[in-house]
């Protein structure tokens, strides 16, 4: 008999020793001790050692994952049906009103027959596996080396230029996702992309992406396309087309060759270089493919290029949801206060500068909308897309926080110059009043002013009134906020000022008649908050003094009106905004280019623009008497330019304001007649780079 190795005091023992860990107990006759092999640790008496089994985890680890494989498969052939990769993205047709019910533009996909890709000949399919999926037959839809070569493209090119998204990968995304870049919709993409491969053979995918996606001129699949730019089916494409219309694909409505024939030819010249790169061309192959031609764009029955047409569509197409033949959306757009903002844009007498003009009701409903002086020319809307400095126009926030921390506007404040960390704002016109009222320093725009304001009650309440009323744009947290350095869309400013004349909080700007209900989550968050009765009366007489008595003069209308102006340095851009009754009116004027426009402030050309729209919208007649003299905007001199502009002289009959290298006369009826203009010497000096230059963003560039 041996003792017991876990309890030597026991002896003898009458069973058989059992394995602790992978090794027996060895019993040592000469030291009479029992070990356990090396590196082994004796176990606790009485408990012995826990194997640990691995292959039972691993087991059971495959058959979690096979389960949750299993449930996926059925949730996707739930919810996205295979007959769905054949559907269009977005309605046959859609047919927008203006609120009378007038129709105002139509959108209408032109969508072609399917195409089956094992019948078209190898140049059409290897023009788009060249340039979009190079590994499309040897990958399970989802290409890890395309992937990573795409992440060290974009990582040497410092930004999001190249995708690793396979042809399976796009086509998840086009018949069954929505275009968020999420990491969530990436995951369901490359799920329903394994999915897909696991369904379909490569050229039943092939087929169906080719199908549906889209190629520009809101024409959907190969078919359409073909004949839509090159009036032939599929099957008749050269190499050359082929290669246009597979360079399409990464920007379709930048590049849609009816209207960027140009950079629809450079486009293919690249997908030409990586066919001959991928050894689906010879280079003497590559090198006889010409430019291609293609067929003129058609006209629409119904005007479709409106700069209030191309904002609303996108909102109008979810509110329509699936439509099988045409769906109308009534708008918010009056037909006669649109052919008003038209006719007084027109009249302005404009020459390089552009011009926005954005209508509302107090609510939010825009009722008019001009994005610039020919759409034709320039579809880019500088009333929603744009980004600008807003100048002095921002000041609203500055004294709306002011009003909040318990001022009013007989409260005072020092108009003398004043240095913030080495900020040194100054007033343009070279004067300081030592200390004056706010409705004063509102009125005259005081730009030092509004730096001791915003320092006085801390940026974040500044931003915080600029959040409240609707401001989304990044701001700045520094004092220079408080003289319009952030930029903001003319469209926001103006649903800011809404918010004033709706004694109410935030101001969503919309389009539709029919607003979709809120979700629950929602109504709790987005609920609207009233000002008090001593913050709206105030901020109604800072705005009244600003027409009345300040910067604004060239607004004023024969019933109340309220607004504020608005200039960046060197007078880049100018604006004025404002309400009367019912309708709150933004107005921009400036370069596209950012350049300087010597004499011109917000409270000049914007300012009449405002005052002429105002007029005909509401019907009321103009002001009795002349203004006699212009007040040079102080904030035009936003981040201290040391400049000085003197004011117009007077007229006996009206005031000749020179700007933009024209001359305006205001009669004294209110109306503005244009003359040959005396060019002033520009003023030199560098601005900043406050606003985006005018570009589009289209599918695959983050928006």
């Amino acid at each position: 008999m041996r003792p017991d190795p876990f309890n030597p005091d026991r002896m003898p023992i009458d069973r058989p020793y059992e394995p602790v860990g992978h090794h027996y107990p060895l019993y040592d006759a000469e030291t009479q001790s029992w070990s356990f092999g090396p590196d082994e640790e004796e176990p606790t008496p009485g408990r012995p050692r826990r194997q640990i089994r691995w292959g039972r985890w691993i087991t059971r680890g495959l058959g979690v994952g096979i389960i949750l494989l299993i449930i996926a498969v059925i949730w996707l052939a739930i919810t996205a049906p295979l007959s769905r990769s054949l559907q269009p993205p977005t309605p046959p047709s859609i047919t927008l009103t203006a609120d009378d019910g007038t129709p105002i533009a139509r959108r209408g996909a032109i969508i072609g027959a399917p195409v089956d890709a094992a019948k078209l000949p190898p140049h059409v399919r290897e023009a788009f596996f060249a340039i979009e999926d190079r590994r499309f037959y040897s990958h399970w839809g989802i290409d890890p080396r395309g992937i990573l070569r795409a992440a060290w493209h974009n990582l040497g090119s410092g930004g999001v230029r190249e995708g690793g998204s396979t042809i399976t990968q796009q086509l998840a995304k086009n018949a069954f996702l929505d275009s968020d870049r999420t990491a969530g919709r990436k995951i369901r993409e490359a799920m329903i992309a394994l999915w897909l491969e696991a369904w379909l053979t490569k050229d039943e995918i092939l087929s169906r992406y080719l199908s549906n996606v889209y190629f520009g001129d809101n024409v959907y699949g190969l078919t359409a396309a073909s004949k839509h730019y090159f009036g032939r089916t599929p099957d008749k494409l050269n190499i050359g087309q082929a290669a246009m219309l597979a360079g399409l694909v990464k920007a379709p409505s930048r590049l849609a060759p009816t209207s960027n024939l140009k950079g629809a030819r450079a486009r293919q010249a690249v997908v030409i270089g990586a066919m001959e790169d991928a050894g689906f061309l010879t280079k003497a192959e590559a090198d006889a493919v010409q430019p291609q031609r293609v067929l003129a764009a058609r006209p629409e029955t119904l005007p479709s290029g409106t700069y209030f047409a191309d904002w609303v569509l996108p909102e109008a197409r979810d509110q329509a949801g699936e439509i099988k033949t045409e769906a109308t959306v009534q708008t918010t757009l009056n037909p006669r206060l649109q052919r008003i903002a038209e006719r007084t844009v027109r009249s302005a007498g404009l020459r390089e500068a552009q011009v926005a003009l954005v209508a509302m009701r107090p609510d939010g409903r825009v009722v008019a909308m001009v994005g610039g002086k020919d759409y034709s020319k320039s579809p880019f809307n500088r009333a929603t897309q744009a980004r600008r400095q807003p100048g002095s126009a921002f000041k609203l926030f500055v004294y709306l926080a002011a009003l909040r921390s318990g001022m009013t506007p007989d409260s005072t404040i020092e108009d003398e110059p004043v240095d913030i960390a080495g900020w040194k704002p100054r007033n343009s016109d070279g004067r300081y009043l030592g200390k004056i009222t706010l409705r004063q320093a509102f009125a005259r725009s005081s730009n030092v002013a509004a730096a001791r304001l915003t320092q006085a009650v801390g940026v974040k309440a500044v931003t915080k009134a600029a959040r409240d009323l609707g401001i989304s744009t990044p701001i700045a947290n520094e004092a220079t906020i408080g003289l319009g350095t952030s930029t903001v869309s003319l469209l926001e400013l103006t649903a800011a000022y809404a918010a004033v004349a709706n004694e109410s909080y935030p101001v969503a700007p919309h389009g539709l008649t029919d607003v979709r209900e809120k979700g629950w989550y929602q109504s709790l968050t987005d609920r609207k908050t009233g000002f008090s009765s001593a913050v709206h009366d105030g901020m109604l007489d800072l705005l009244s003094a600003s027409i009345k008595s300040g910067t604004g003069r060239q607004a004023m209308l024969t019933v109340d009106a309220y607004g504020k102006t608005g200039t960046t340095q060197d007078s880049r851009d100018a604006l004025f905004v404002g309400f009367a009754r019912d309708l709150v009116v933004g107005v921009w004027v400036g370069n596209d280019d950012n350049t300087p426009n010597p004499g011109l402030s917000g409270g000049g050309v914007p300012a009449r623009i405002w005052r002429a729209f105002m007029q005909s919208a509401l019907d009321i007649p103009p002001v009795a008497a002349p203004v006699v003299q212009e007040e040079v905007d102080p904030d035009a001199y936003a981040n201290g330019v040391d400049e000085e502009v003197m004011p117009a002289p007077a007229d006996p009959v009206g005031e000749i304001i020179q700007g933009l290298g024209l001359d305006l006369r205001t009669g004294d009826d209110g109306s503005i007649t244009v003359g040959p203009g005396r060019r002033r010497p520009e003023r030199a000096g560098p601005g900043p780079d406050d606003r985006r230059p005018p570009d589009e963003r289209y599918e695959g560039e983050g928006e």
